[in-house]
């Protein structure tokens, strides 16, 4: 493979790893919160990456990523655990039906006009993960003397992964909602949880694999969480009867 070759899939093999949280992220939030608010907060999220990336091109570098990390991770962490803790009660109750059937006290999604919780979570989501693939397209592409080329290998990632997103929005959308609301509360806690601490200095062994393994220590501890709320129920019904 030619230099040109190995700096085009090198950009875009990393930049697709952040694409890929960056559209989990946008997902999730449009499944769970409703699709507009999410969508505009994304569309948003990549305006406002297009205006940094104009102005401040090379010294993008130069950006203190740390800082940003643990905001967003906290912002990430303060929804997911609520959605989570949601999401366990749901499903230990109700089981996987869906929630249309009865009166939720959750609804503080509006019926009409902006979603601001979906908007700003879809918003920071972008915006973090556009910075760090911007990140990856100045240092790698002005070390390889390729600038172009990354340019080019970073918006193929964004755009492939982004269409297959778009393309399981309609699978996402069948989930039954309460267990949607755990799957994404589990994601955000997932992501805000790696983000704070690595923003804090906490250096992660296998860097974004570890993603990974939170998922499946927060879906364990939610498995078993409902586990023993089941129990719960099941023995406060035989008590009653």
């Amino acid at each position: 493979m030619t230099g040109a070759g190995v700096v085009l899939l090198t950009t875009f093999l990393a930049s697709s790893v952040e694409a890929i949280e960056m559209v989990i992220i946008v997902l999730g939030v449009g499944a769970a919160r409703g699709w507009r608010s999410a969508l505009i907060g994304a569309a948003a999220g990549f305006a406002v990456l297009a205006v940094t990336i104009a102005v401040l091109n090379v010294a993008l570098a130069a950006i203190p990523i740390g800082p940003l990390r643990v905001i967003v991770g906290a912002l990430l962490l303060l929804f997911g655990l609520q959605w989570y803790r949601k999401g366990i009660a749901r499903v230990a109750a109700r089981g996987l039906a869906g929630m249309g059937e009865e009166a939720v006290e959750e609804e503080d999604i509006p019926a009409s006009g902006m979603d601001w919780v979906a908007f700003v979570l879809s918003f920071k989501g972008v915006l973090l993960e556009g910075l760090e693939i911007a990140l990856i397209v100045v240092s790698f592409g002005l070390a390889a003397g390729q600038l172009g080329l990354s340019v080019v290998g970073a918006a193929a990632a964004v755009v492939v992964i982004g269409a297959a997103g778009f393309a399981l929005k309609g699978f996402v959308t069948r989930i039954p909602r309460s267990l949607l609301q755990l799957i994404v509360g589990t994601l955000l806690t997932s992501f805000g949880t790696f983000w704070s601490l690595e923003g804090l200095g906490v250096s992660w062994p296998q860097s974004d694999l570890d993603i990974v393994l939170l998922l499946v220590v927060y879906s364990l501890a939610a498995a078993s969480y409902i586990t023993l709320e089941r129990r719960r129920i099941h023995e406060t019904a035989l008590e009653a009867a």
